[in-house]
């Protein structure tokens, strides 16, 4: 039977988002979760993931935008802040990317992530799926497979029906179009992958509304990101979204709203 995957991006990008994510998970309203262990709230936020089912899948969501470094990073970071997506992208399309700096930031993620769950993560994948750029995606396919050989990884790939099938149909192609070949090269390398993906939408409005387009028509190993929070961290540009989609995944049925898809839901 095909499975839900109900992820929420962004443990540890702030206190008040990582509790957000672990009262939901409680609940059974999420069954995994990205971390950012790049972030300083990571070391004592990891600690919360104690008291989160066992069935939730814990992941690393690597941190290679915006943010401060894990580790000093110079070459991409001179001002201490990694650039936006937009000049990442476009320096990983002119293959102008400081990759060795780039693999550092990687390893020392993963450390960071293992030195504090004593394991290796369940999946990987990027804030604003920067794991899927030109020679980053393949620093983070190699990594992975070294330091997680059972770990899945993103795609942001689905079905051009699927994805016609949803709203918000440019940024999920935008998408897809970006994470183009990332399941063979992950399998080149003995990883599986998720098989379909959803949650694009305009970080506005009413995100229960909206979230049952999330669940038509179903991969296998159906995807859904979701970004709750408190919204209380400075510079967010999601920050007012975090908190309507927090409240939406309590009010929301979602093992019944599954299950009326025709997928699995363990909780």
């Amino acid at each position: 039977m095909p499975r839900l995957i109900l992820c929420a991006d962004d443990f540890a990008f702030s206190h008040g988002t990582s509790r957000t994510i672990v009262a939901l998970a409680q609940a059974g309203k999420l069954n995994a979760t990205g971390c950012m262990t790049a972030l300083a709230d990571w070391p004592g936020d990891a600690a919360m993931l104690r008291d989160v089912p066992d069935h939730v899948e814990i992941g690393l969501h690597l941190t290679l935008t915006l943010e401060a470094p894990a580790i000093p990073m110079p070459e991409l970071a001179p001002d201490g802040r990694l650039p936006p997506i937009g000049v990442l992208a476009a320096a990983a399309r002119r293959r102008a990317l400081p990759l060795e700096a780039v693999r550092r930031a990687v390893a020392a993620q993963f450390d960071r992530f293992a030195q504090a769950m004593g394991r290796p993560p369940a999946f990987v994948d990027a804030h604003q799926h920067a794991h899927v750029l030109p020679g980053i995606r393949a620093i983070v396919l190699a990594e992975t497979a070294a330091r997680a050989p059972s770990a899945w990884v993103r795609t942001c790939t689905d079905r051009p029906l699927a994805i016609a099938g949803r709203p918000f149909r440019g940024k999920a192609l935008a998408s897809a179009y970006h994470a183009s070949g990332l399941h063979r090269a992950a399998a080149a390398h003995g990883l599986a992958c998720n098989a379909g993906f959803a949650g694009h939408y305009g970080f506005a409005g009413d995100y229960a509304a909206v979230f049952p387009a999330f669940l038509r028509h179903p991969g296998e190993r159906h995807l859904v990101m979701c970004h709750p929070g408190d919204g209380a961290r400075d510079h967010d540009a999601i920050a007012a979204a975090r908190p309507i989609e927090a409240a939406a995944l309590r009010a929301l049925p979602i093992s019944d709203m599954a299950a009326a898809c025709g997928l699995s839901y363990p909780t």
